[in-house]
């Protein structure tokens, strides 16, 4: 009995689900073990919440995304998220993050990167933190104890930091390179006391400047910015262990560096990166390197995880609709006056969201032509806006009365 209900509503299934839906399910009862009445429940639960998904033909999609997305987010809190065992390691949730997705900002707050390191370096430790030594934007401030020099001498002394040495992967040929790179004088090593002697040129400390301390400064903040490996915009690279159960056994797993700073494309390109899940947090990053549609499901899934951090619950749906309107032209644009907004054919719509004024009088001079095809411009003008029922008669012409009583108003005015 429960068999021929479950063929038939399968049956019903072909029949209203998508295929490819309808394929993913069949796939998945096969596969899950369930008992047959419960794979009844199942596939009736599948079908009603697809049916329960559809969206009513004229229905005001828009305005339902602005109210499911805009209501919860007046619960939203002003706050960063800290990243545990990372010291000062943040990264904007909330509202600030939300406003800074919607109004597509060239730069995030907070930038960050999940770089994913292949399956295969997931328990070589050592590998991982190779990678994530090439990752960090390394400069000689990053492994020195200090830098030594006294006014009336061109002698510089950089002592180096044994232990920094080692954290960041470099060595003091690498250090001695970067200065030579930079011909800022003679330069002798003291490898047993990890200090290096560097003779200043004339080129960069002339002799008249012996007595000025700011000259003297100024060579020291440019030796400590001296580069000597990594890549660049990314300040701190940290590595995030989970335990993973393998054969029975728990063992610790290297599977994702979080970056302070982003810098997509050059973190592609260092061997064992998995491409096909590092993402950044800049919107118009991913859109420059992977493409337009990488960067709509970025603006999907950046604006989920920022929700469900704060405990709300919304629809993929309406998120999906903010990112395609964001991105349907191929770029990424804001949703306000400098982006979705200013780009809308409706003087009205325009002025009705800012600069009304001007909004206005540049309409006016260039003599545009208000055609009242949208809702926030018929609802100014008192007409009866384009969604809904008021879909069905828009461009429709009058009709007699005889007709509208003869309940033929349905049919949109054929006759």
């Amino acid at each position: 009995m429960v068999a021929s209900r479950l063929e038939e509503a399968l049956r019903r299934a072909r029949e209203v689900l998508p295929p490819a839906y309808y394929k993913e399910l069949v796939e998945k009862l096969e596969a899950s073990g369930l008992s047959e009445e419960a794979k009844l429940w199942v596939v009736e639960e599948a079908i009603r919440d697809y049916v329960r998904g559809l969206v009513q033909p004229g229905e005001a999609v828009g305005t339902v995304a602005a109210q499911s997305i805009g209501e919860p987010g007046t619960q939203m809190t002003l706050r960063t998220f800290h990243y545990a065992g990372v010291l000062e390691f943040n990264v904007t949730l909330g509202l600030p993050r939300l406003i800074e997705i919607v109004d597509a900002r060239k730069e995030p707050s907070t930038p960050i990167m999940r770089v994913y390191v292949s399956p295969e370096l997931w328990f070589d430790e050592e590998k991982v933190k190779a990678i994530a030594r090439k990752l960090e934007y390394t400069t000689i401030e990053n492994v020195i104890k200090e830098i030594e020099y006294e006014l009336g001498d061109n002698l510089f002394v950089i002592r180096l930091d044994p232990d920094m040495l080692a954290d960041k992967g470099v060595t003091i040929d690498m250090v001695v390179g970067a200065l030579k790179k930079a011909k800022l004088g003679d330069i002798e090593v003291d490898e047993a006391n990890h200090a290096i002697y560097l003779a200043v040129s004339e080129k960069h400390l002339r002799p008249a400047d012996y007595g000025n301390p700011a000259a003297y400064r100024a060579l020291e903040s440019k030796i400590r910015k001296l580069y000597l490996k990594g890549v660049k915009g990314i300040r701190r690279a940290a590595i995030q262990v989970e335990d993973v159960e393998v054969n029975g056994e728990v063992r610790k797993a290297y599977k994702l560096i979080i970056t302070d700073g982003t810098n997509l494309r050059e973190a592609l390109k260092i061997k064992g990166v998995d491409h096909t899940k590092t993402v950044s947090n800049n919107i118009h990053e991913i859109a420059e390197v992977l493409g337009i549609e990488a960067a709509r499901n970025a603006i999907i899934n950046e604006m989920k995880e920022v929700l469900e951090e704060s405990g709300l619950d919304v629809g993929i749906r309406h998120l999906m609709l903010v990112a395609d309107i964001m991105t349907w032209t191929g770029k990424v644009r804001q949703v306000g006056r400098l982006g979705v907004i200013g780009d809308k054919r409706s003087v009205l719509a325009r002025a009705a969201f800012e600069i009304t004024t001007k909004n206005l009088f540049d309409a006016a001079a260039r003599g545009e032509v208000e055609e009242f095809r949208g809702v926030t411009e018929t609802v100014i003008a008192g007409l009866v806006p384009p969604i809904g029922t008021g879909l069905v008669m828009v461009g429709a012409p009058a009709r007699p009365a005889a007709a509208a009583r003869s309940g033929d108003e349905g049919r949109g005015g054929e006759e």
